[in-house]
């Protein structure tokens, strides 16, 4: 690569679309496509030899697909700055296909690949390619990385690569025991310079590494006394030139093999294309077209007798890391290798082959990253890799990646049809058990669910925790028998369902997936164990219960959000409302801890000149102290203290004394209720009871205390602060806004 990670970023910051006028993309063609092609060409010229060298194909068809590729792929494709060529990861398949059908026959697989590109692009099918597990295609690009390798390390000792990947590792020791020591020198030294030129100065960083490798190297090639063999060449590249031949007799292997390359030529330049949009911010890629232009120079590639063309990930980074901002570039390129072929073809022979065997060493070891490694650790996919990459090696490419596809496919079917089941004592001195039911619970759980159950012991009190998102008739009739008996048996069973209930519709049609949150049924917790609202049982027993059940579901998905907190709260909005239990601040805003400073007593009243130090402290701790920018005053329907300001005085006798001498307060809300407030009058006209009208004009009325008060007042006239009043309706769930003359709907009445 010709500049690091962060001249990548950089140029991708300055990308900017492309002119609209012939002159702008003129200017822009010579300031920034002209000098990143040639980069891109000095890049592209080796790695297409030694691609070609290690495909077992003429040196020249290397370059073909080279020009090809930046040429016609350019032209039509819809990758603005992918740049295409003959690809590393095709090598495997390209050299097996030239052992079994010969060179000509290759070019003809070669045409057929390209038309089925085309084909699968005009279908709009080119996302379709994606599909496959990224894990597969990490692991399918390793294996060809260690194959081509465990190749050219034969070249580099100056013997030849052989036919499969067995006989290259069992053959290594007899051909390290008989080295060629100018090839060994020379290959070193390209491989040296390939891994230290990143650590290079920067300055240097201007010329492509493998250019400078094969350069470096070549030269040295010539000091005596070594003695490296050197490519040879068969004619020009207008002599290598020559239409495909159709197989005869050989049609399905035919058909086989144009298939195994139009899907791999596919998938990496897809995979190639969709990781160069991550590199620029210009136009992004069309799939489906850049899948047509592929398609395309396959095509003209096969009948001019070249290689593959695939989008290069490696091409393409330097591409957009030397400037490029069309893709003028690549077709640039293209011309650019034309010319070297025809005019300056005599040089490659002076290349060493050990040079490129140094040169493909390298970009095989490169094709196998640890970051692929360690995700696919970090994921559960090691074993989808590994045998992935075993496939590969031993077998042959494709079935390599059939295998891979098939165990992820496997993989994938056994994480969503396993379900977690679990069972175990929480108070042994009281026969208390409890049973986990958590995932996909099916059939096919119910070996491990019956051995569960029957591990259970006999009268044991047993609660069962349900948070699964599929559940079907046959583990809905296990469960429910497993209880009946247990019942019969002197247990109890209390059966708590997370989320929406997936028993209840386990019996009454195909099953479905059910979505829920854990969080959200942390909001009842004690329903399903026997309380209800109005309940006038003792609250000991449920509360402890739900600390139990927040500390297993709940705190694990809130800590790393309370130790964001740890330091510190940072509400941005004072939250004023009535002490109902009813009123959930944090429910009805959609919001979390840390987010809102609540403030509540009977009736969300606030009074300018009442001696209520903890409202006045509350309130000045939260608008001087916390810098809250919002003051929210938030009343609900039925309110118990609206209820008892509309009572006549004589009948708030049975009221205790400080609770009517609280709700006086707000005798001025009812004085304006009866004067007609145009939101009492608003609530009516929807329908509101006078408790609710009452309920409505007083949060109004201490949305206009707030602008005489102390503390809140300042902040006001300073801007530093703006009020928000709502009403909560209980019966629906709404939430409305409530203005100093109306009353807005925030949402749809429910059904």
């Amino acid at each position: 690569m010709p500049a690091s990670a962060s001249a990548v970023v950089a140029d991708a910051d300055a990308s900017v679309d492309p002119p609209n006028s012939l002159r702008d993309r003129l200017k822009t063609v010579a300031r920034y496509d002209l000098p990143a092609s040639i980069v891109v060409f000095l890049v592209a010229v080796p790695l297409s030899i030694g691609i070609a060298i290690a495909s077992n194909a003429p040196i020249m068809a290397g370059l073909i697909a080279a020009i090809v590729g930046g040429i016609i792929a350019g032209a039509v494709g819809g990758a603005p700055l992918l740049a295409s060529g003959p690809a590393a990861g095709l090598t495997v398949v390209v050299a097996e296909t030239v052992n079994t059908f010969g060179w000509k026959t290759t070019t003809a697989i070669v045409v057929g690949a390209g038309l089925l590109q085309v084909v699968l692009g005009v279908s709009r099918l080119a996302r379709s390619a994606l599909a496959i597990s990224p894990i597969v295609v990490h692991a399918m690009l390793a294996g060809i990385g260690i194959t081509i390798a465990l190749q050219q390390v034969h070249v580099l000792l100056g013997g030849s690569s052989r036919s499969s990947v067995w006989r290259n590792l069992t053959e290594l020791p007899a051909q390290l025991r008989a080295p060629h020591l100018s090839d060994i020198v020379v290959g070193l030294i390209v491989v040296a310079i390939m891994l230290s030129w990143k650590r290079s100065p920067a300055r240097l960083q201007i010329l492509p590494g493998p250019l400078v490798a094969i350069v470096a190297a070549t030269a040295i090639s010539f000091v005596p006394p070594l003695n490296a063999d050197r490519i040879e060449l068969n004619g020009s590249i207008l002599d290598a030139i020559g239409l495909p031949t159709l197989p005869h007799g050989t049609w399905v292997p035919f058909v086989l093999a144009v298939l195994t390359i139009a899907l791999i030529a596919s998938v990496e330049s897809l995979l190639s294309a969709v990781a160069v949009d991550k590199m620029h911010n210009g136009p992004k890629a069309d799939l489906n077209r850049e899948l047509i232009g592929q398609g395309a120079a396959n095509m003209v590639s096969g009948m001019l007798g070249g290689l593959p063309v695939t989008g290069v990930i490696v091409r393409s980074a330097t591409n957009v890391a030397a400037g490029a901002r069309t893709q003028a570039s690549s077709i640039l390129h293209g011309v650019w290798v034309l010319l070297f072929s025809v005019l300056l073809a005599g040089l490659v022979q002076q290349i060493p082959k050990a040079a490129l065997a140094g040169l493909l060493i390298v970009i095989g070891i490169q094709l196998v990253k640890l970051a692929h490694i360690r995700l696919a650790w970090r994921t559960g996919d090691l074993a989808v890799y590994a045998i992935t990459v075993t496939g590969v090696l031993f077998l042959n490419l494709l079935e390599g990646v059939a295998i891979g596809v098939a165990v992820t496919l496997v993989v994938v079917l056994w994480r969503v049809v396993r379900a977690s089941v679990h069972a175990e004592p929480i108070d042994e001195e009281h026969h208390e058990w409890r049973l986990t039911l958590e995932g996909a619970l099916s059939f096919l759980s119910l070996p491990r669910l019956s051995r569960v159950l029957a591990s259970i012991p006999r009268g044991s009190r047993v609660t069962v925790e349900i948070t699964v998102d599929f559940l079907d008739h046959a583990a809905y009739e296990a469960i429910e028998e497993w209880a009946r008996r247990h019942r019969l048996a002197g247990g109890s069973v209390c059966i708590d369902e997370i989320g929406e209930s997936a028993m209840a519709a386990a019996t009454v049609g195909p099953p479905i997936r059910r979505s829920h949150s854990a969080i959200a049924r942390g909001l009842s917790p004690w329903r399903s164990h026997g309380h209800h609202p109005g309940d006038t049982g003792s609250m000991l027993t449920p509360v402890l219960d739900g600390v139990a059940r927040y500390h297993r579901r709940h705190a694990p998905l809130l800590r790393e959000h309370f130790n964001e907190l740890r330091g510190g709260q940072r509400p941005r909005a004072l939250f004023l409302t009535c002490a109902d239990a009813r009123l959930v601040p944090n429910v009805i805003t959609a919001s979390g801890p840390g987010d809102l400073f609540t403030v509540r007593n009977l009736g969300n009243l606030v009074q300018p000149n009442a001696a209520d130090m903890s409202m006045e402290a509350a309130l000045a701790y939260g608008i001087i102290e916390l810098n809250v920018n919002t003051m929210i005053i938030c009343g609900h329907s039925r309110c118990g203290a609206m209820t008892a300001l509309l009572s006549e005085a004589g009948h708030r006798d049975g009221i205790p004394p400080a609770v009517a001498a609280w709700i006086e307060q707000a005798l001025p809300s009812l004085d304006a209720f009866r004067a007609g407030h145009p939101v009492g009058r608003a609530a009516a006209r929807q329908g509101y009871d006078a408790c609710d009208q009452l309920a409505m004009v007083n949060v109004a009325w201490q949305i206009q205390n707030l602008k005489v008060h102390p503390v809140v007042g300042p902040a006001l006239e300073e801007q530093r602060l703006d009020t928000l009043g709502l009403f909560f309706d209980i019966a629906s769930g709404r939430v409305l806004r409530i203005t100093e003359s109306d009353v807005e709907n925030l949402g749809a009445p429910n059904d």
